[in-house]
């Protein structure tokens, strides 16, 4: 037990050395997290500048642009600069800081899915009753609620990591993941494993059935309505459907991944599929749910080029 207390620093074992590569693998890196950061920012501030777009559903969409930069800041500046470290060394306290803010991202992203799953349904399924129920004072509980119970979540589920003793410190990984840290702990207990499977239910399972709960309920009243309907829901729903799946084919690389041996599948694309989330998802929300909307690219335009 004695080695255990002398766990100041984890490494990040995944970077290897990458020898001259670095600088490439750099600047790509960093064009990458500018270009999410300017596409996410624009998006904000045409909904923050444009009184037009002060509705429910852009709310709740700025609220997911916000949470893309964050979840991005909580990587790419750590891998930036692991780029350029011999030892790949991440303090204790820097590594529990990048998780909180990585899975605490990861669930205001499936909870604010969730969210705009429920606006679209009181949209579609209760159009006369929306401006009621959709109030401006409700979305604003909404969205402080999404933050409290994912950042609450993740604190619970972080209380059995922050005691435990650490008789290991190479996490196969390019950022501090809460699974193999874990594995990391001289004793393994099966409240680690209990901890581990409450945070992956309340983050993913709860937001996942909540979306599919009120897609089940779209497509009932798009069945038994027009056919200029059903096109106005279809289009109006599709950006959420591609952006669940998409999320839903990275937590399936993540979980993978991580719990089962994947030493067969080459280094690069290991890595690539451990960060497939961090890396797509933040660049693929502004565009699919942003400039893809017709009110947010009109108000784009006088934003960017009208302004007199």
């Amino acid at each position: 037990m004695e080695n255990s207390t002398e766990v100041v620093s984890f490494v990040l074992a995944a970077y290897g050395n990458i020898g001259e590569l670095k600088y490439l693998y750099f600047s790509i890196m960093l064009l990458w997290y500018l270009s999410i950061c300017v596409a996410n920012t624009v998006v904000i501030m045409v909904i923050y500048v444009d009184k037009r777009l002060h509705e429910p559903m852009f709310i709740l969409l700025c609220n997911l642009f916000v949470n893309e930069i964050g979840a991005s800041t909580s990587l790419y500046p750590l891998m930036l600069s692991q780029m350029f470290s011999d030892s790949h060394e991440v303090t204790l306290p820097w590594c529990f800081l990048q998780m909180c803010s990585i899975y605490t991202c990861a669930s205001v992203e499936f909870c604010s899915l969730a969210a705009m799953a429920y606006d679209r349904y009181v949209a579609i399924c209760c159009p006369l009753h929306y401006s009621v129920i959709m109030s401006a004072g409700r979305v604003e509980v909404i969205i402080i609620l999404v933050w409290t119970y994912s950042f609450v979540n993740f604190i619970f589920s972080f209380s059995f990591v922050i005691r435990l003793k650490f008789c290991g410190n190479v996490i196969d990984k390019v950022f501090c993941d809460l699974h193999l840290v874990t594995k990391l702990a001289c004793s393994f207990s099966v409240l680690n494993n209990i901890a581990d499977l409450f945070f992956a239910f309340m983050t993913m399972v709860i937001p996942f059935s909540l979306i599919f709960v009120s897609y089940m309920k779209i497509l009932a009243v798009c069945l038994n309505t027009s056919k200029e309907n059903k096109q106005k829901a279809i289009s109006t729903c599709t950006p959420q459907i591609v952006s669940v799946s998409n999320i839903f084919v990275g937590c399936i690389f993540h979980f993978v991944e991580t719990r089962f041996d994947v030493s067969h599948v080459p280094d690069k694309i290991r890595i690539l599929l451990s960060v497939y989330l961090l890396i797509c998802q933040p660049m693929i929300t502004p565009f699919m749910y942003g400039f893809n909307q017709t009110k947010i690219r009109q108000s784009c335009k006088r934003f960017l080029f009208d302004r007199k």
